[in-house]
């Protein structure tokens, strides 16, 4: 059996036709399902067995009811379920145009893929209309094809007004990794403020300097300056003004006149300036390197004891949270220091002590990566603390071998020389201290061999005077402490929560369990996070656990070991240069 091909000697006109339709020249290659679809589009062209008409204004478009309704839910439902529509003829259509439901009908009846710049957007609107998935991925897939740092932002907008995550995420992954090219275009001149904001604000900006988004921002103000001037504090809050060379902040921010006229923008500037001159001190978001610049946010770990406690190691290792890289570094001299202390001055890391009656101080450089003797103490001192305030150091407390001190030494690094401050109120040792909000904190902390301290000493510097603030939650010695926002975090002691307490509103509260008590454990903020490193757990073994604490939620989660197991260690936050990062995704 077959179909015939000629007509016959009566044949109609109808008959013609499809014989015609049948008989296209056409591979013989093409699956049964390509060549149902061409006959069928070659029936509607000329108006074969179609049953239904779409109108769109004055065009007409004559169908078949089961083709529309295989491609699409829209018609399916309009057909299929008694609407008035499946029993006209003639069926009126609103919201799309008679060139897109052409280019339609071609998808449907042919696979016809005529998609291009002009008419995508309107044919995935169409493709949401008519309910047409396979139209819509078509779509998407050109879109994809498209993105180009050029293009990119539109691309962007587009796909999250049209909800396709997976077009959104690859144009703002391009976005990320062009930024710089992204911002040379005129498309970016036009993206609207909430947008950029956004941008803005990701630590994925894939740029080498912030000089890249210091003058993407000055750009897109210039654009407008009469309706975008009033955004410039908005926009300068999300760019990490501290970090800009400080030549180029001196000539080019401090020097710009949109800025110098506008009086907000003053403590943006205020706080550069400040950062400049007392570097890790003045930590906010814009002085933390975004993930992919060429200067990184790094975790410094120093020196310390073995597992059993028994060797003191001479390491300075550097831990990447980002990458989860540990490097090392230059080793500390005359590693055989123990329980000694350590804190940061513009970026650079200051150890003292480490031994009874030891007056040893030494610096590392970041930049030369290279450990250098500075004056020395005044007075020996083993188990205490110190913490940068204002430019300046503060040695507090210790052991001398017979007693606990109350004595303080700051640290000038312009004459390099130390001299005696106001002492302590109470004499301690294994405290924890730290600098918030203009004052340094001395924290709990070993009274004598038996008692521990429940105290908070705090320091005003303008005044050289002591004062008793709080009292902790706990008596603890072997502790330490950090400070982030106004607020100061202690942790250790062979205690297994982290405690917060906000300096503003003097209150205490426990942050988050940790997995077992620690002590002597390495602590830090990094990238707006808690970290805590290492520590003597409550088998007096020494442990490498990486532990991530969200200050805000509480939140904790375990990174990956450190080399080895280590407690009585220094913990420390720098810049330092690393190896340019490509892919921001």
């Amino acid at each position: 059996m077959g179909f015939g091909c000629t007509s016959r000697e009566d044949g109609s006109r109808e008959s013609q036709i499809a014989c015609d339709a049948f008989s296209a020249d056409h591979p013989r290659e093409t699956c049964h399902a390509e060549d149902i679809l061409r006959n069928m589009n070659a029936f509607c062209q000329r108006r074969l067995f179609t049953d239904v008409v779409l109108r769109i204004g004055r065009r007409e478009f004559h169908c078949h009811r089961a083709v529309l309704s295989a491609n699409s839910i829209y018609f399916w439902t309009m057909f299929c379920i008694g609407l008035k529509e499946s029993r006209q003829g003639v069926v009126d259509i609103k919201g799309v145009s008679e060139d897109t439901m052409e280019c339609m009908l071609d998808y449907m009846y042919g696979g016809s893929k005529n998609i291009h710049e002009d008419n995508v957007q309107d044919l995935l609107e169409a493709a949401d209309l008519f309910q047409m998935s396979a139209l819509r991925g078509s779509c998407e897939k050109f879109l994809e094809e498209q993105l180009d740092p050029c293009n990119c932002l539109g691309i962007l907008s587009f796909a999250n007004s049209f909800s396709i995550p997976a077009l959104s995420e690859k144009s703002r992954k391009l976005l990320m990794e062009s930024f710089a090219e992204v911002t040379q275009h005129d498309e970016f001149l036009q993206v609207p403020k909430s947008e950029l904001l956004d941008h803005l604000s990701s630590d994925l900006l894939a740029v080498g300097q912030e000089e890249t988004v210091f003058e993407a921002v000055m750009r897109w103000v210039r654009h407008d300056v009469a309706g975008r001037v009033c955004a410039l504090k908005e926009l300068l809050e999300l760019v990490r003004i501290p970090l800009l060379d400080p030549i180029y902040f001196v000539e080019k921010v401090e020097n710009d006149e949109l800025i110098l006229n506008s009086k907000e923008c003053f403590p943006l500037l205020q706080e550069a300036r400040k950062y400049h001159i007392f570097g890790s001190e003045i930590a906010t978001p814009r002085t933390r390197p975004r993930k992919f610049a060429n200067v990184a946010e790094v975790i410094v770990v120093v020196g310390g004891c073995d597992k059993k406690g028994r060797a003191s190691l001479p390491y300075t290792e550097r831990f990447n949270p980002s990458t989860g890289e540990w490097t090392q570094l230059a080793k500390i001299p005359d590693y055989t220091k123990s329980e000694f202390a350590v804190c940061i001055l513009k970026n650079d890391i200051f150890l003292s002590g480490g031994h009874l009656y030891s007056k040893d101080v030494w610096m590392y450089n970041s930049l030369l990566n290279v450990w250098l003797r500075v004056a020395p103490l005044n007075k020996g001192r083993w188990r205490h603390k110190m913490v940068a305030l204002h430019g300046k150091i503060y040695a507090v407390g210790g052991f001398n071998g017979f007693s606990r001190m109350s004595s303080v030494e700051c640290y000038n690094a312009t004459l390099n020389c130390w001299r005696y401050r106001a002492p302590l109120l109470e004499a301690v040792s294994s405290a924890a201290a730290t600098a918030c909000l203009n004052k340094v904190h001395v924290i709990g902390g070993a009274l004598s061999d038996k008692l521990n301290s429940n105290k908070v000493q705090s320091y005003d510097p303008l005044k050289d005077e002591w004062t008793f603030t709080t009292s902790t939650p706990f008596a603890q010695r072997c502790i330490n402490a950090v400070s982030l926002n106004d607020s100061f975090y202690v942790m250790g002691g062979l205690m297994d929560s982290v405690y917060k307490y906000n300096a503003k509103q003097g209150v205490w509260a426990v942050l988050t369990s940790v997995p077992g008590p620690l002590e002597n454990s390495g602590l830090t903020v990094c990238g707006g996070m808690v970290y805590v490193l290492g520590g003597k757990d409550a088998l007096a073994e020494g442990t490498d656990r990486v532990l991530c604490i969200d200050p805000t939620s509480g939140k904790m989660s375990q990174l990956s070991n450190m080399p080895r197991c280590i407690s009585y260690h220094g913990c420390v936050t720098i810049h330092q240069h690393v190896r340019q990062r490509t892919q921001a995704f």
